[in-house]
């Protein structure tokens, strides 16, 4: 099936009502009427309803029964004479091109020149007042007109009796004119319709015609009736069929294109019932709705649910009210809640659904079936913010981002971090693959992008958790370290989150144990390794005993020998020096040992950086957040034993570094200064 623009059939091949047989029964009809004496028949239906397709079945009908088919599209001229003017005109030389017409176009073409020139009916121009002479130039010029008409018409009464031929004159579009045209058009046709063997077929929209034939105490209805001889009206549609061509269409327009996941084709039916058909009321609407979604599909298939791309583009085309209302209602949309209950209806909400109040079942249907967060404002369930990277994921317009793309076309920053962070996602099985698209990703973006793998965290495959951890874990140094919100995370523990994720993904202890074999060996600084082996063991607030205590401490006795032999050099170059100093030094002080930081220089500055931090503050009803830097001061004596120790080393190193900042804070310490208990 080939999917059609906006464009009528041409012919019963393309006829996809079975109307074939309907227009045959309709030109029997009008071949059996009697003729002598003109017949002017009305083929309606509203816009969009198939008229111009049907009169292009009706046509070859009629031409094989015999009729000369003329055609006048009055959609092309404007105004009275214009039409007065190029209808016989039209007729005329349609007429003089076929064998045996010529003299009855001619004789046509005579008969309306009476009538060119002037306007008609009444008879009058606003140009005939300007002086007594010219008034009585146009009498006297009306006088010979009339004179002229007897004259001319019974020539071409008994032209048209003698030739035997019925001469159908087809007007189609007449609903698109203006309501004076419209009433300029039917005079026409009243002034030819008595004349024998011509027969007008019109084709029009009857409220519209009606509407515009309508004067003063006349109803449109009565007037048209006195002009048609025949009436048909084009037969409704059934819905089944409706949907059968609107699904058959968009089998064709989507081609292989796919659903996102299960949940997005499982979301059509409802979509296509409660949504789409609803708002489908002919052929016309079929071929408008298949082209635009050809065009949407090509600008964003994939990024958006196809069962909400399609849903929104028959509001786009057939309810642009309530579209023009969906970016104002973003927010509202796709905000979720963490309270229990219902809300009340948001402004934004009821001004979309009063958009929509011609059909209000649908823009309900469309809020609920795409916007779930929505339904609490029409008394529905409330949804929380656990829900928001589902809906990511399976790029659904109920998260705020995917529903801007739809409408602004430009994917937002976050929703660009999400989609690097899907194609991180696919390479995750392959460790070469993967870690070479991250190291690819801009140093600044490259945070987001790993807390984006938070969102495939479903659908996380055992195959993807040593290459995936090792690489993650191996990026810290990598990873731009950002001023950080009140509530914000920093980058160990977005990387951790990930990773604890994807040990948690593996069946049971005995899996995790072996990923962490695998994974350990291969990191490389003592950071990561401490990073997986207290993310996977029992210690209090850091361990989530992924593996059994055994393993645990065998993994903490190996990794604290490294530290021990490392040398200061290779020390210095661990991001986390303190923590993991520390963590060591406990170790050892549980055997009975302790560890002291040897006095180098580049060991002492990278100890003292490590220990810096910040407390933030952020007052009531201020977005201004305020930052102190500190020290873990407690924590750096204790590596080195004593604080003049402590304060001798890190003056000397830092001084021969120029580190105003950290010697300035140093001192502060030295000085006696603490944060304050609240801090």
């Amino acid at each position: 099936m080939t999917v059609r623009g906006d464009d009528p059939i041409s012919g019963p091949n393309e006829d996809l009502l079975n109307r074939h047989e309907v227009a045959r029964h309709f030109v029997a009809q009008i071949m059996a009427l009697d003729q002598t004496q003109g017949l002017v028949v009305g083929v309606m239906g509203p816009w969009g309803s198939g008229k111009t397709s049907f009169l292009n079945m009706v046509r070859p009908q009629l031409e094989e029964s015999g009729a000369v088919i003329l055609r006048f599209n009055p959609w092309m001229f404007s105004g009275a004479q214009q039409l007065v003017d190029a209808f016989f005109v039209e007729l005329a030389s349609q007429l003089k091109t076929r064998r045996g017409m010529a003299e009855i176009g001619q004789l046509i073409e005579d008969y309306g020149e009476i009538f060119s020139g002037l306007s008609w009916i009444p008879f009058a121009g606003p140009w005939i007042n300007r002086s007594r002479d010219a008034t009585k130039v146009v009498g006297r010029l009306l006088q010979r007109r009339k004179e002229g008409i007897s004259g001319r018409s019974a020539r071409l009464r008994k032209a048209l009796r003698e030739a035997g031929q019925p001469i159908a004159v087809i007007l189609d579009d007449i609903d698109r004119l203006s309501s004076a045209e419209i009433r300029d058009v039917f005079k026409l046709v009243r002034l030819t319709a008595s004349f024998p063997n011509i027969v007008y077929v019109l084709a029009f929209d009857r409220e519209r015609v009606e509407a515009a034939l309508g004067e003063e105490k006349v109803p449109g209805r009565d007037y048209l009736e006195k002009i048609l001889q025949v009436s048909m009206d084009l037969p409704f549609v059934p819905a089944e069929v409706l949907l059968r061509q609107t699904t058959m269409a968009l089998d064709t327009v989507l081609g292989e294109v796919e659903w996102v996941n299960d949940e997005d084709s499982a979301a059509w039916p409802d979509v296509l019932a409660e949504v789409i058909l609803p708002l489908i009321r002919h052929m016309r609407d079929v071929r408008r709705y298949t082209v635009s979604v050809r065009g949407v599909v090509g600008a964003l298939g994939g990024r958006v649910a196809l069962s909400d791309l399609l849903a929104l583009d028959a509001i786009r085309l057939f309810m642009p009210e309530v579209f023009s209302k969906l970016h104002s209602s973003a927010h509202a949309l796709t905000a979720v809640s963490t309270r229990y209950g219902s809300d009340s209806e948001d402004p934004s909400i009821s001004a979309l659904r009063a958009a929509g109040h011609e059909k209000p079942d649908v823009v309900k249907a469309l809020i609920l079936r795409l916007f779930p967060a929505a339904a609490r404002h029409m008394g529905g369930t409330n949804y929380g913010s656990d829900w928001l990277p589902l809906w990511l994921r399976g790029k659904r317009v109920a998260h705020r981002d995917i529903l801007l793309l739809y409408l602004e076309r430009v994917a937002g920053p976050s929703l660009t971090v999400h989609d690097r962070a899907e194609i991180a996602w696919g390479l995750m099985t392959d460790l070469v693959a993967f870690d070479d698209y991250l190291r690819r990703v801009e140093p600044e973006h490259l945070q987001e992008v790993i807390a984006g793998l938070e969102t495939f965290e479903r659908d996380y495959r055992p195959e993807q958790v040593v290459p995936g951890s090792i690489v993650l874990l191996n990026l810290g140094p990598d990873i731009q370290e950002k001023p950080l919100g009140m509530f914000e995370v920093g980058k160990s523990m977005v990387v951790r989150r990930v990773v604890l994720r994807l040990m948690k993904s593996l069946e049971d202890e005995s899996e995790v144990e072996r990923a962490a074999e695998q994974v350990l060996p291969e990191l490389t600084s003592l950071a990561a390794q401490w990073s997986l082996i207290s993310l996977l063991g029992h210690r209090e607030e850091e361990g989530h005993s992924l593996v059994s205590k055994s393993s645990a401490q065998l993994y903490e006795w190996s990794w604290r020998k490294q530290v021990i032999a490392a040398e200061p050099k290779d020390l210095a170059r661990e991001e986390e020096l303190l923590r993991i100093l520390i963590v060591a030094s406990r170790g050892v002080a549980d055997e009975g040992g302790q560890l002291l930081v040897a006095d180098d220089r580049d060991l002492t500055i990278a100890l003292v950086r490590s220990a810096r931090s910040e407390i933030r503050r952020q007052s009531v009803g201020s977005r201004t957040v305020n930052r102190t830097p500190t020290l873990a001061w407690d924590a750096l004596v204790s590596l080195v034993g004593d604080e003049a120790e402590l304060v001798r080393r890190a003056t000397v190193a830092l001084e021969e570094v120029g580190d105003a900042e950290h010697l300035t804070l140093l001192h502060k310490y030295a000085d006696g200064w603490r944060p304050d208990s609240f801090e």
